[in-house]
């Protein structure tokens, strides 16, 4: 589906567009101004988008994470995006929501945990640092 508004084969109420990704309003936002950045070129992941390209990329979501603020009139924005889990279209896909304070946004907030101690975290850490 992504794909398809990209390319302009399907339509969308799109917000920019250039040769590195596509800006267009989510059609069921979380507040009025939600924009979605997707790349141009189909990847399902961040993971997936290769490295040479991740800068450009988060580059126009910086950029959009700006201009919805200021187009809207927002007080900040929560930017985020799911791989795989909760990710409704297998296309990497960022969320720009805009946001104010006392919006009553907490869907995106999950309970929190805690590590039983400091050697449990240690571990944890040294798990993702020997995967990197």
């Amino acid at each position: 589906m992504f794909c398809a508004i990209a390319t302009g084969e399907r339509s969308g109420h799109i917000v920019s567009a250039d040769d590195v990704a596509v800006a267009f309003l989510d059609t069921r936002p979380l507040f009025k101004g939600h924009v979605l950045v997707v790349p141009v070129e189909h990847v399902e992941t961040l993971t997936d988008l290769p490295h040479t390209r991740v800068g450009s990329f988060f580059a126009r979501v910086q950029g959009m994470a700006a201009a919805v603020e200021r187009g809207v009139d927002a007080t900040g924005t929560f930017v985020a995006m799911n791989n795989r889990v909760s990710q409704s279209v297998p296309h990497l896909h960022v969320h720009v929501v805009p946001r104010e304070r006392g919006d009553g946004l907490r869907g995106f907030f999950w309970p929190r945990t805690r590590y039983d101690s400091d050697a449990e975290a240690a571990g944890y850490a040294a798990r993702v640092r020997d995967a990197l």
